[in-house]
């Protein structure tokens, strides 16, 4: 016997962020960490861009969001989350695909901090110099 699995999982990454989403048919519940979206993300900007893949494949209100997201600041965490929701709507209804695709919603930004070298004060700053 076969058990059906209402869950569909999504993985974003971004930064130093990891978010592990899962989305399941339901009344449009988020949930971050345990905690529902406006208290965990306090700027409006991290709530939008987490939330943008359900809003532009008009589905905000079909789906209940739980994540679990670690690492990095709240910039990273929220696209990260915004990453993970749109690979498990993807991965839900293939038909999605275009207009996340237009969105830029599937693309994973590569960018990551650059680490500190060896005789510099940063990644690109050297030390102050001194002729006297």
């Amino acid at each position: 016997m076969a058990v059906i699995n209402p869950w569909t999982w999504g993985l974003g990454r971004r930064k130093s962020a990891i978010a592990r989403v899962r989305l399941k048919s339901g009344a449009g519940g988020f949930v971050v960490n345990g905690k529902p979206i406006d208290e965990y993300f306090v700027t409006i900007q991290t709530r939008q861009r987490a939330r943008q893949p359900l809003t532009v494949s008009d589905s905000l209100e079909n789906y209940d969001v739980f994540c679990n997201v670690r690492g990095g600041g709240p910039s990273g965490q929220s696209e990260a989350v915004s990453l993970g929701i749109a690979r498990a709507l993807k991965s839900i209804n293939p038909a999605t695909f275009d207009t996340l695709r237009e969105n830029s919603l599937l693309t994973r930004d590569s960018r990551m901090k650059e680490r500190k070298k060896y005789g510099r004060r940063g990644a690109r700053r050297g030390f102050q110099f001194s002729k006297r």
